[in-house]
């Protein structure tokens, strides 16, 4: 991995932060928080920024790799918190709360980007549709794809959805997500396995879906957090597990051979938003200018196993690195997510998972 210095980044900072007050004059956000002007009228950057994520590796990472450089160029502290839902919904709603920044889906930004903060050009991230690349920035690809342990299947396990739902063939429990609000890809992977085409998927068909879903219920094992799929797979409660590619990521670094399918594994755009009522908006539009570095966002790949969202950042990764991450441009099987029809249909989801898990 090339090393690089803090420079290039640092010195787009001030172009930046003029563009905050532009921006956060234009937006719904409110201009509280910010930190006045320089002698040459650009603002001057100070206090905080609270950045609300799920914490974990994914977090540390992000400390390492933004945070602690743009704290030791600007002074301006970044306060890591984990989300609350309730804060979450209220600020994506348009209500006041305390955080600058917010962790979520794509899907969201589709649903709620009237009240957000646009982003500055020259930051946004290209991998990002077109229409909503303005409202997202921090931008990282997770895979929704099937793994196991090399060992389980010492002749070759599973690759597609068709394969995991054949206990058959490749006998064990299955890893699923046993909560509402992580359904994650679970309806796209059912039709998959179904047979449904990828570019069919959408609008999903629930009923089809629930009766997929039926097939392996028997043979899956819930679990109720994302930790729980490493468990599931080193205790061998599970054979095989679906989740997000970052768990198996975490797995090899602890030293498990992990065998990842990406055959029909489901690209899922995280980003990050600036809630309209964010009280730091110079501050955290200033910081979009850090995430946006094409070295940064490599390195931030490597040591996650998330693809990233400025297509510049592969010329930073080795190719050892780009076979472990979802939208490399090799892999050429893989599925995405239709993030505006699931903003738009949202709510009918979460509805249907729900229902099916407890029924």
């Amino acid at each position: 991995m090339a090393t690089r210095s803090f420079h290039r980044p640092v010195t787009a900072l001030a172009s930046v932060s003029i563009a905050a007050l532009l921006l956060a004059g234009c937006a719904s956000g409110s201009a509280e928080g910010a930190g006045g002007s320089t002698g040459d009228g650009e603002p001057q950057l100070s206090g905080e920024i609270i950045w609300a994520d799920f914490g974990g590796p994914t977090n540390e990472a992000r400390q390492e790799i933004y945070f602690a450089p743009f704290t030791e160029d600007t002074g301006v502290d970044v306060v890591s918190v984990v989300i609350n839902d309730a804060m979450q919904d209220a600020m994506l709603e348009g209500s006041p709360g305390d955080y600058d920044a917010m962790h979520t889906g794509l899907d969201l930004v589709y649903a709620y980007q009237e009240n957000l903060i646009e982003i500055p050009e020259e930051n946004q991230d290209q991998a990002l549709p077109e229409d909503i690349r303005s409202h997202a920035f921090g931008t990282f690809f997770v895979g929704h794809a099937q793994a196991y342990l090399t060992d389980t299947f010492p002749d070759g396990g599973p690759e597609t959805w068709a394969d995991f739902w054949d206990v058959e063939k490749f006998p064990g429990k299955r890893a699923w997500p046993g909560t509402p609000g992580s359904y994650d890809s679970s309806c796209e992977i059912a039709l998959l396995a179904d047979g449904v085409d990828p570019d069919e998927l959408y609008p999903l068909d629930f009923d089809r879906c629930a009766a997929k879903l039926d097939e392996l219920r028997d043979d899956m094992v819930f679990y109720m957090s994302y930790p729980e799929i490493q468990q599931l797979l080193v205790s061998g409660s599970a054979a095989v597990a679906m989740g997000p590619s970052g768990q198996f990521a975490a797995l090899r670094r602890a030293g498990e051979d992990v065998t990842i399918s990406w055959d029909q594994a489901i690209v899922a755009p995280n980003v990050i938003v600036i809630p309209g009522e964010a009280p730091n908006p110079d501050n955290i539009l200033a910081l979009t200018s850090v995430f946006h570095d094409p070295e940064l966002q490599a390195q931030f790949a490597e040591r996650t196993n998330y693809g990233p969202g400025n297509p510049d950042a592969y010329e930073f990764i080795p190719e050892d690195v780009q076979d472990n991450l979802v939208n490399a441009p090799s892999h050429t099987t893989v599925v995405n997510h239709d993030s505006k029809w699931r903003g738009e249909n949202r709510a009918e989801y979460l509805e249907f998972y729900t229902t099916w898990l407890s029924s």
